[in-house]
């Protein structure tokens, strides 16, 4: 399944046009902000088809049986570019648990890229929704790698993917490796350079909130 979330309009459309405005992007804050945002309203669309319990509690007037939800998610990104959009699904899924991938592209003398991933820290996620936070999904290699290995850490009931900017090529990716996956974006671009980065896209989403990078 994948949900568009900037088909119908709503604030998000805003957000999105920010992100991509070469006229704001040197705003770091802001652009931290909007992603933050993005994964806000992404959490709570998630929230939607979690598991549900019945619990009981009690008003300064009466006891009162409520719904909540029955198993808290693990939470991941790939660092650094996913932090500001995996805060703001944290920010609303308060409860659940986290786990962090270090993956980056390493580019040869012509520019073609391998997908490196150096470090993995997660929580055992069998039993549990997993949700994969990654700002910018472009060809979907730096994805798969890191879901791969995080499904080494359990199996988990739902796997959602949240991405504020997909590329076309890289949701058919995905949706070929992971049929199962809910994939959640905030807008999807129909076109890859060769380069493998997404057109129109954004830029660099990592080094847009945290500052360029020396590259090693």
């Amino acid at each position: 399944m994948i949900t568009v979330l900037s088909d119908n309009f709503s604030l998000i459309n805003t957000w999105i046009n920010e992100l991509r405005n070469v006229e704001l992007q040197n705003d770091r804050m802001k652009f931290r902000r909007n992603m933050e945002r993005i994964g806000e309203i992404a959490a709570f669309e998630i929230s939607k088809g979690l598991e549900q319990k019945e619990i009981e509690i009690t008003t300064p007037l009466d006891k009162l049986k409520v719904k909540e939800i029955a198993v808290q998610p693990v939470i991941t990104t790939i660092l650094r570019a996913g932090v500001p959009l995996f805060q703001g699904i944290l920010n609303y899924l308060d409860k659940a648990d986290c786990g962090f991938v270090a993956a980056y592209r390493q580019h040869d003398a012509n520019d073609y890229f391998s997908i490196k991933q150096d470090y993995l820290t997660c929580p055992n996620i069998d039993g549990r929704p997993l949700i994969v936070a990654d700002p910018m999904l472009a060809t979907g290699a730096s994805l798969i790698e890191a879901i791969k290995d995080l499904l080494n850490h359990g199996k988990p009931t739902q796997l959602h993917i949240v991405a504020a900017i997909a590329s076309r090529q890289g949701v058919e990716t995905i949706r070929a490796a992971y049929p199962e996956a809910k994939i959640w974006v905030g807008v999807i671009d129909e076109n890859l350079t060769s380069k493998g980065y997404i057109s129109p896209g954004l830029g660099d989403a990592g080094d847009l909130s945290y500052g360029e990078k020396l590259q090693r």
